[in-house]
Formats: C-alpha cells, sequence, structure tokens
C-alpha cells in the first residue's frame, strides 16, 4: 500500500499540464482565426476603396487600396484592375503559424 503514496498528486499535475497546454493550443488557434478574419476585412475595404477611385485611374486607386491596408495593420502585396473591376492581394501575420493571404475583388454590380 506504501507504493501508491504520492501517484494523484502526480497524476493531478500531469492532467494541469496536459489542460494547460490544451487551453494555450486553443488560444493561439483562436488568434490565428482572428488575424483571419481581419485580413478579410482588410482585403474587402481596400478592393471597395480603389474601386471607388477608379475613375481616377489604376495607381490612385491602388494607392487608396494600400492606404486602408496600411491602417489596418496589414501588407498590401498586389492590385490589379480589369475594367472597372479591381483585384487586391492582403497579407498578414499570424504568430507561431505564420503568414496568411487573402484575395479579393470588387467593382460595379452586374446586371
Amino acid at each position: 500500500m506504501g507504493g501508491d503514496r504520492g501517484s494523484a498528486t502526480v497524476l493531478g499535475v500531469a492532467w494541469l499540464v496536459v489542460f494547460a497546454l490544451l487551453t494555450s493550443l486553443g488560444v493561439q488557434v483562436g488568434g490565428a482565426v482572428v488575424v483571419r478574419h481581419e485580413v478579410e476585412g482588410a482585403a474587402d475595404l481596400a478592393a471597395l476603396a480603389a474601386a471607388a477611385h477608379l475613375a481616377d485611374g489604376v495607381g490612385p486607386a491602388c494607392d487608396r487600396a494600400r492606404w486602408v491596408v496600411e491602417r489596418a495593420g496589414k501588407r498590401l502585396i498586389g492590385c490589379a484592375a480589369s475594367g472597372w473591376e479591381v483585384e487586391v492581394d492582403v497579407e498578414g501575420i499570424v504568430p507561431l503559424f505564420g503568414a496568411v493571404s487573402v484575395r479579393t475583388r470588387a467593382g460595379p454590380a452586374e446586371g
């Protein structure tokens, strides 16, 4: 009977370590999801801003997209126009996971 003495403490500490690791992983994954949504929002807003300024030319439209993306704390990695449609690529950094990029476009409604 003396051999089991203290085993509950060791088991309890092991469970606490496992719980802490799983909680930490959950927080990191949740943070990655939040950053992904932020990048998507910045890309959507940048595409809309660029489309609104497309009448001024592709350069000014992409400059406006860059301004919007920089205010969101992200990085514009691409901007192109085809007719009255603008496509932008935006990148953000997710700690521990690396970069996440989103491509979106905006233009007049069809139809």
